[in-house]
């Protein structure tokens, strides 16, 4: 069995729709130029209001592991 090393990076996602979409959101476009993302975890959790007291948007910031290759 080998032993593996990770980097950990932070990333914010956001999105209209809800957290998960936000978190899918900056996954998937991490995933883009990153290999090897194994694991995330939620650091932040921020929204914006609009003027009517509704959800305008969700920020999320989050921890994003990924395997060193070699």
């Amino acid at each position: 069995m080998s032993d593996h090393v990770y980097k950990k990076i932070e990333l914010t996602g956001s999105s209209t729709q809800s957290i998960e979409d936000a978190v899918q959101q900056a996954l998937n476009k991490a995933s883009k130029t990153l290999h090897n993302l194994r694991w995330f975890e939620l650091a932040e959790t921020r929204g914006e209001i609009d003027d009517k007291g509704q959800i305008k948007h969700w920020q999320v910031s989050l921890k994003v592991g990924f395997r060193i290759d070699g």
